[in-house]
């Protein structure tokens, strides 16, 4: 697609936004009755999304996929602001910083019922903290890169770690939650997926702390299949790669137009936009370059996401010449990254040379950038001494992400820019259901590997320490001071400190190169012409009983 094509599409999808997506797609479907005699919604609502989730259980999965089922299902403590993006009452209705950021109090909504009927009170959010903090080590997969570990720092088996205290039933719908050590973003991390109260009877019967199934090559538990919250949908059905919710009649909030939301798994960007044509679906995510176009030409509705992702080449310094630096700066000069944005992204896409997005407080104007220059990355491989060691790179297959939208593609391009710079790049593709995560986030194997990373709130911390913040299998990346400059940034108060010390930080990672930032992606959905909007979200905070259907 010509540049001024995918601009025309953009301004196209801006306009839609601008008028609340009225624009008729090519075969428009009638709208179908919204409510029922019972007061229940009962239109229904297919989505196609990206790939099957690694099961339900918000607390122990980093997929985004299962976030997006999960959000429907499960509500936290906080919610997101759809205006700034900041803290939002959700199933607490206030709270209060208490003991200089030691402890918050929150004051909880009454009359909420979990799914199965039993109360939502204070009793039941500390069974919830309670299991998060005593995660037994079976159930910790990858730990470091589940959110409670990265939001607090460490489970109950490392005590004097953890930011994490106690949680206290204080008294009837009243909770606090005791820290540690101050974090500034805790308010925000609250509102994570991950955090979303389930039933401590479907918990229990569901035996959440036991992996005794294996769903897509994942050892979950018997609670992930079927999990349990207060949300305005609950699970009906999860038959392979179709999952079915139904709107829940005792929900206290808005129950909205829709009584059946159907996630229908379509790896494939083209197959997703000829289910969208055929009337199969009636929206899906992660448009790409490819089907821009056709999307347009057709008339269907794009609805842009602000963009608040980083995908970036993953470098594995454990491995022989990788824990070289100037290696590492010949990788990052390499690697044309304007060619690949124009090449493979949406148009707006910029180029990223740190990890932290422009809308962030920690992102630093003049954090230093090696440019593209394939005649020094040459002379950095002479000088550091590279022989020619072949490198295992991986790459997902049959996945999408907001952050990757063509891996295969991607890859394709970057592998040449290396080779034609003096690396000896051996492909190593792994279908992401086949344990992509899992094996290149883990010690040993890959070498260099293609992944990223989409923001879950607003503050810088959700970027740095979700990736830097600890040792890690993924980067094998180890510098005490920049850890310990993570750990003191988050604690500090909001304000121009703690903004200069994370600018700081993204300086120090710019140098060290641990991983080559590529882009800050656009990421955008396309509906059919009976959604009249759709709560689009740079956090991905979107849940269905906001969507609005004409008639």
């Amino acid at each position: 697609m010509s540049k001024a094509r995918r601009r025309a599409g953009f301004k196209f999808a801006s306009v839609l936004l601008a008028l609340g997506l009225t624009a008729c797609t090519a075969t428009p479907a009638p709208a179908p009755a919204t409510s029922s005699s019972t007061g229940l919604p009962t239109a229904t609502f297919t989505f196609g999304t990206g790939s099957i989730p690694q099961g339900l259980d918000p607390a122990v999965t980093t997929d985004s996929e299962a976030f997006r089922v999960t959000r429907q299902i499960l509500e936290g403590l906080v919610g997101v602001d759809p205006t700034t993006g900041g803290p939002a009452p959700a199933l607490a209705t206030s709270w209060q910083e208490l003991n200089d950021g030691l402890s918050y109090a929150f004051e909880l909504r009454k009359g909420v019922t979990f799914q199965d009927g039993t109360e939502f009170n204070a009793a039941a959010v500390c069974t919830n903290f309670d299991r998060w903090y005593h995660l037994p080590k079976a159930m910790q997969t990858d730990p470091s890169a589940l959110m409670f570990k990265t939001v607090f720092r460490a489970f109950a088996d490392n005590p004097s770690l953890s930011v994490y205290k106690d949680c206290l039933a204080t008294k009837d719908g009243q909770v606090r939650i005791d820290l540690n050590q101050r974090f500034t973003g805790f308010l925000q991390a609250m509102s994570l997926p991950s955090f979303g109260i389930s039933s401590p009877k479907a918990l229990a019967a569901g035996k959440a702390d036991e992996p005794s199934r294996t769903v897509n090559n994942h050892r979950i538990s018997e609670y992930a299949t079927h999990p349990v919250g207060t949300g305005p949908f609950s699970l009906a059905s999860w038959d392979g790669s179709e999952i079915t919710l139904k709107a829940n009649r005792n929900y206290w909030g808005d129950k909205g137009q829709i009584g059946t939301v159907k996630f229908l798994a379509i790896d494939q960007p083209q197959a997703r936009l000829q289910a969208l044509i055929d009337g199969q679906i009636d929206g899906y995510d992660l448009v790409t370059v490819g089907n821009f176009d056709q999307l347009v030409k057709r008339g269907f509705q794009i609805v842009q996401r602000d963009p608040f992702s980083v995908m970036y080449l993953g470098i594995n310094q454990a491995s022989g010449p990788l824990s070289n630096l100037k290696v590492r700066q010949a990788l990052s000069m390499a690697i044309d990254k304007d060619t690949i944005i124009k090449k493979f992204f949406i148009d707006g896409t910029a180029s990223a040379s740190q990890f932290v997005p422009p809308k962030l407080s920690g992102f630093n104007q003049s954090a230093p950038s090696l440019p593209y220059d394939l005649e020094k990355a040459k002379k950095l491989l002479v000088d550091a001494g590279y022989k020619g060691t072949e490198l295992k790179f991986y790459y997902p297959t049959n996945v999408t992400r907001a952050y990757l939208p063509t891996p295969e593609k991607i890859y394709a391009e970057i592998s040449r820019e290396l080779v034609a710079a003096g690396f000896n790049i051996k492909p190593v593709p792994i279908d992401w259901n086949d344990g992509y995560l899992q094996k290149v986030q883990a010690p040993g194997g890959h070498d260099l590997h293609l992944l990223g990373w989409n923001g879950l709130y607003s503050d810088p911390d959700n970027f740095l320490a979700t990736m830097f913040g600890s040792v890690n299998g993924e980067f094998g990346y180890q510098d005490p001071q920049t850890a310990a400059k993570i750990e003191r940034a988050r604690g500090l108060p909001n304000g121009p400190e703690r903004t200069a010390l994370y600018q700081t930080i993204s300086t120090q990672l710019a140098q060290d190169i641990p991983a080559v930032p590529i882009a800050f992606p656009i990421s955008a959905l396309a509906m059919s012409d009976r959604v009249a909007s759709y709560p689009a979200s740079p956090v991905l905070s979107e849940v269905f009983n906001q969507i609005k259907l004409k008639g």
